[in-house]
C-alpha cells in the first residue's frame, strides 16, 4: 500500500480526474470527436493518459502533432462544447463515495483542487459527489496559476484552516505529486488513476495507495 509513514491529515485536498473521477474516454472521446472535425489525427483513448493533467490548453496542444500546433485555439473550440455535453458521463471510481463517506463521518475537511476550468468542476462535483461536503472546489481561473504551482493549494489549505504540513495532497500524476511538494503538503500518490508507480516515484511521490479505502485505511494510522 505505502512504503512510506504518514502521520494522520487535518484536512485532504483532491486532484479530480484520475483520482474521484474516471474520465479518461470523455475527455479522449470529446477530444477525438473535436480532432475528427478539424480532419486531424485522432488518438488511442489510451494514449490520453498523457496527454491530461496539466490544464486544457496543454491537453490540446498535446494532441496536436508538431506542424499543426497553429490550430491550437481552433481546437480547442471545436473540443470544449463538445467536453461539455459528455462532462457528467464520467462516473466516480469504485470505492471512491465510500471513500469520501468515511473521510467526512471521521470529520476530515476536504477540498478538489483540478486544472479543469474551474465552472466546469464546480458542476461535476456538484453533481456527481452531492453527498459530499467540500469546503472548496477550485480549477483552473484566468490570471491564477495553476498546478504544480503551489499558489491555490495553500489558499485551499487556510479556508480548511490547516497548516500545508499537516494537509495531504491525494492525486495520480506527477503534476500532483509536485503540487504537493512544493506547497510543503504530504503527496499521496493514488495506483488506480492516469498514472503508473514508476512515474509517481519519479515525481517524488512515497507514499502509495492501491485503493480508495486504502486512503482511509492510511489515515486511520
Amino acid at each position: 500500500m505505502t512504503n512510506a509513514h504518514s502521520s494522520r491529515p487535518d484536512a485532504i485536498l483532491f486532484d479530480l480526474d484520475g483520482t474521484l473521477l474516471d474520465s479518461l474516454a470523455s475527455i479522449g472521446t470529446a477530444m477525438n470527436e473535436a480532432l475528427a472535425s478539424l480532419s486531424l489525427a485522432t488518438h488511442a483513448l489510451d494514449a490520453y493518459r498523457h496527454f491530461v493533467g496539466d490544464g486544457v490548453r496543454v491537453l490540446a496542444e498535446r494532441v496536436l502533432a508538431e506542424s499543426a500546433r497553429h490550430r491550437v485555439d481552433e481546437l480547442l473550440s471545436a473540443y470544449r462544447p463538445r467536453y461539455r455535453a459528455r462532462q457528467l458521463e464520467a462516473p466516480a471510481y469504485d470505492g471512491v463515495r465510500e471513500m469520501l463517506a468515511a473521510l467526512g463521518a471521521r470529520g476530515v475537511p476536504m477540498s478538489v483542487l483540478t486544472n479543469k476550468p474551474d465552472d466546469l468542476a464546480i458542476e461535476i462535483v456538484r453533481s456527481l459527489f452531492d453527498q459530499t461536503r467540500f469546503v472548496v472546489v477550485r480549477g483552473e481561473r484566468d490570471g491564477v496559476p495553476k498546478k504544480p504551482d503551489p499558489t491555490q493549494a495553500l489558499e485551499l489549505a487556510r479556508a480548511m484552516d490547516v497548516e500545508p504540513g499537516r494537509c495531504w495532497f491525494v492525486g495520480d500524476t506527477p503534476t500532483d505529486v509536485r503540487t504537493a511538494r512544493n506547497a510543503g503538503m504530504q503527496a499521496i500518490a493514488v495506483l488506480w488513476g492516469f498514472r503508473g508507480h514508476d512515474e509517481l516515484e519519479q515525481a517524488g511521490a512515497s507514499v502509495f495507495v492501491s485503493s480508495p479505502m486504502a486512503l482511509v485505511a492510511l489515515a486511520d494510522r
